[in-house]
This record gives structure tokens, sequence and C-alpha cells, in this order.
């Protein structure tokens, strides 16, 4: 059949069907039967030349009243044995359709081959002649009026705007102007990939873009070296050739500039610049060299010349720092920080008093002995308390530095007793190679439960500087009184540096039990008692001498 078939009912085939009306077909019966133009069956006209098989009754081609053959080719042939078989069209001799548009039978020499035991009998209607045959069920005609309004229909509708196939409700022309603007809008000057699949095109997106993102990285990347490079070769040749920022003349106003103990030249070049003092930090360190500049309080010119600025802070007077010698005590130090500060006496050591100034445990809130000696900065709004706290760091910092706790432990003493003994050792000797010295005098009447007999420990307990000590000294009652009470005193009597700490850790060998200084310079050291009162003989003797 063709694309379109025949429908089982009674309507025609479509006029569209390219079969429809073919006159090289028409069941056998050229020009005589079929269908008109509009797809209705035609009467069958009777052939002049009609031929009878033998035996065969011929009846009249006239209708049964109320029944119209529209298919000419379904006639009434009998044979002898009285069944009757429709006369059937071929098609080329080897397919024969069945006109009821239920089956297609194959052929066998232009003849229908089993047809009723392949697919049962075919529809057909009762024999008005009463021969026991059957006659094909054949389509009723249809009147004009209805023709007509079917065919006015199908124009009708194929007239109407070409509908897309899966949008019923929007027109082709539409549909297709919707999918240009969406074409448009969504192109990526990518005409040749138009017919690629989705998957592909979004992986070929992707990595479009990532090529773009790795050029730009890349770019940037190349910016950045070539940036690096010229930055770097700039500061070279700044560092090497080029002359550093510097102000000219020595300064204008005053200004206080605090540098921190142990600072470098770098980090006191950074101070002065930010306080206006020099322009550039490379200027000053220049202009330093080598020179021994220190931490403290300055006073100095804003917009100094870098080599100004360093003769400045060489020259003494411009220094706003306190010094705190070696063996110092605590109530000395109250004074020179009233006095530096110009407070009334006293103010210092009454701030000292129950403030937490970060004493260790085992000092038992006395800060002496952690009022560690040194050049501090001080500046005119300097509190009293704040100095003193970093007064206390300061020794911890340098007792750290000796090891003070694991080192006090190998010499069999608490840190507090090494810095009693520094304390006593500050106090008595006078020479850096007597400190070792005394330190073993003192480890050897410890060891031989002796008393100390220090002058330095009276004087502490009387609050007094001297030389001179009378057998009344040695009776005052006074727990730091070494004659009177064997063993060390119960707290430091001064505040000992660096050395004298050393020396309290290592004590230099030796069996002396004695020592006294004579002159300054002349410090004898002896075990033998007789001997040593030679010695102090000689002593008496120089200071009545020279008004001791």
């Amino acid at each position: 059949m063709t694309d379109y078939g025949r429908s089982p009912g009674p309507e025609p085939w479509h006029p569209d069907d390219p079969l429809y009306g073919d006159q090289g077909w028409d069941r056998g019966q050229t020009g005589h039967g079929g269908w008109d133009q509009y797809g209705n069956p035609v009467p069958q006209q009777p052939y002049p030349d009609a031929q009878h098989y033998p035996g065969q009754q011929q009846y009249p081609q006239a209708p049964y009243p109320g029944q119209q053959y529209a298919d000419p080719g379904y006639a009434d042939p009998h044979y002898a044995g009285g069944q009757q078989y429709p006369q059937q069209p071929h098609w080329d001799g080897q397919q024969q359709y069945d006109w009821s548009g239920q089956h297609t039978v194959p052929t066998h020499d232009g003849y229908a081959v089993g047809v009723a035991e392949t697919y049962g009998q075919p529809p057909a209607q009762a024999d008005p002649y009463g021969h026991g045959g059957y006659v094909p069920q054949q389509p009723a005609p249809q009147s004009e009026p209805e023709q007509t309004a079917e065919w006015a229909a199908f124009h009708e509708e194929a007239e109407e705007p070409e509908r897309h196939p899966f949008f019923t409700g929007t027109s082709l022309a539409d549909y297709q102007e919707d999918e240009r603007e969406r074409f448009v809008a969504n192109d990526d000057d990518d005409d040749e990939y138009e017919d690629e699949p989705d998957d592909e095109r979004n992986t070929r997106k992707g990595k479009k873009k990532r090529s773009g993102c790795a050029v730009l990285v890349a770019l940037l990347v190349l910016v950045g070296l070539v940036g690096g490079v010229g930055y770097g070769g700039y500061w070279y040749w700044q560092r090497h050739f080029a002359a550093a920022p510097d102000f000219s003349g020595d300064g204008t106003g005053d200004v206080q500039v605090v540098i921190p103990n142990g600072a470098t030249l770098a980090q006191m070049g950074n101070i002065l610049k930010r306080n206006d003092v020099v322009k550039s930090v490379d200027a000053f360190t220049k202009a330093a060299g080598g020179k021994p500049l220190q931490g403290g309080v300055y006073m100095l010119h804003k917009e100094m010349s870098a080599a100004a600025a360093v003769a400045m802070m060489l020259n003494p007077s411009s220094q706003n720092a306190l010094i705190i010698p070696e063996g110092s005590r605590a109530t000395r130090i109250y004074q020179a920080i009233d006095q530096k500060l110009g407070l009334p006496s006293g103010t210092t050591e009454n701030a000292a008093k129950g403030a937490d100034l970060g004493l260790p445990s085992y000092a038992n809130g006395n800060p002496e002995g952690f009022l560690f000696p040194m050049r501090y900065s001080i500046g005119k709004s300097t509190k009293p308390v704040d100095f003193l706290k970093q007064m206390v760091q300061q020794a911890e910092a340098e007792y750290g530095k000796d090891d003070l706790e694991a080192q006090a432990a190998k010499v069999g003493k608490t840190p507090y007793e090494v810095i009693i003994i520094a304390s006593l050792i500050q106090a008595e000797a006078q020479e850096r190679q007597d400190f070792y010295k005394v330190s073993r005098v003192i480890y050897n009447r410890l060891d031989q439960n002796m008393a100390l007999g220090f002058d330095s420990t009276i004087n502490y307990a009387k609050g007094r500087s001297t030389l001179n000590t009378t057998n009344s000294d040695t009776k005052f009652n006074s727990p730091y009184n070494t004659y009177l009470h064997k063993g060390l005193p119960p707290g430091p009597i001064d505040n000992p540096g660096h050395l004298a700490i050393d020396a309290a850790l290592h004590p230099a060998d030796g069996n002396w039990l004695y020592f006294v200084t004579v002159k300054p310079g002349d410090t004898r050291f002896t075990n033998d008692y007789a001997e040593h009162q030679r010695n102090v003989a000689e002593f008496n003797k120089y200071q009545r001498e020279h008004g001791g």
C-alpha cells in the first residue's frame, strides 16, 4: 500500500495518495469503475466484451434494489462446484490485495492462494439471488453534499498556517522566528560547531574558558615577573648607586626619642624616621657606621641630617638616661629616680611598697637584688612604678642569660641564695679578678660554718656606706649583721651585676678564708688568721695616712 493506506471504514483514500486514480491498476477493468475526482466510488459499467466461464450463469448487472456495488471487480462468477470466489486485482502478478482493506494475500501465478484458509472467510453479504454464494461487502456510497463538505474541510485545513509538530499552539513560522532570535542571542561565533552534540559543545566551551583563564593567569604572572624584576633593579640601583634621601642641616625644634637597649642601627633608624628626625633609614645607617651608639632617651631635633643626628646622639648632653651603678641599694635607686623625674623625695619608695613589680615569688616582695644595674632611658612622663618594673624585667633577662636556676642547683644553692652571695661579692670586691676569689671565701666559710664577718652587711643594716667598722658596730643587733649571725643574711644587700652573678655561680679554686683590701687595687687573700691580722694592720695604717 501507499503511505496513507486505506482505512477499514467507508472513507475513500486520501486524494494526495500517489496511487490515487492510477489507471494502470484499476482491478483489471481499464476505463471502467473506480473513483471519481473526489475519491468517491463510481458504479461499474458493463463490459461489452464480457466473457464467461463454461457452465457459468450470467446475471444482469443491474444493482440489487436498495444496494449499489461500488467495486465492479467483485462480480458474481460461479464455478461448477457452486463455490464462489471474488475476483481480485493483481499487482504486477506478485501480490494480491484484499480490497476490503483488511488483508494482503500472497499470489501464485496471478491467482489468490488459500485466502479462506489463511485469513478466514472475508466479510460478505448474502447473495440476493439465492445461489448460496458470498458477495464482498462494499462501502456505502456517499452523497454529493457530504463529499463537498469533507473536501471543503480538507482544503480549509490545508490553508491554515503550518504547525510545528511538537508545539500545537504555535505556528511553524512563529516557532522558526523564535528559534532564529534565540540562536542569534546565544551565538558564540562557532558556526562550524552548530551541529555539534550538546555534551561535546559544553566540553569544548569549558576548555575554551579554562584556556582563557590559563592565558590570563600566565599574563598576570608574566606582568608580575616583569614588575618584580623592574622593582628589584630599581631597588638595587637605589641601594648601591643612588644617594639615600636625607635632610640637610642641624634641624629645628626639639623631640625626645626613646631607643630601646640592644636596638640595631636599622631599628634606631626606623625610630628616628618615625619621629621625623631623619629622612631615611639608609642615610642614618650609613652615617652611623661602626660608631658606638646605645639605647637611651635622646633629646634631638626634627629634620636633621643623618650625620648631625649621629653626632648629637654621641654627645652625652643629648642623652636623657638614668645610670644605675652595680651594687646600688634599692634606697639609693629610689632617690635617683625621684631626682631624675623631679619628684619629691620618697615618692618612688612609697610607690614601690605594695606595688606589683613582677618579682619572683621567692623574693617575698623585696625588690632588693632585682633592680638590675645598667643604663636606662627615662622621660619626663615616666612613672616611677613603670621604671622599677623595667628594672625587674631586665634583672630576669640577665639571670636568664646566666641560667641561674640550673647553675644554682649545681653549686647546691637556690637561685635566691646565689643572688644574696652575688650581692656580697658586689659589695666586697673591687677588681675584676677579685670577684671569683671573694666568692670562694664565702663558700669556704659557709662550708666550715664560720661567720662571714663582712663589714658591708653591717653598713647595710645601719643604712650607711663606710670602710670603718668599730667593735660596737660588730655588735649591732640586725639579722644582716654577719658578725653575730652565721650563714647568709636574709636577703641581698644590693643589686649585683652580671659579673657578680657569674662569680657566685663559678667561684675560683682556693682554700682562702680571709681577705682584706689594704688599698685600692690591693686585696690580699689567705687562709692563715695571723697573716690576715698583719694585712689588717697595714690597712689601718693606710687609712690613717690617707685620711680614710
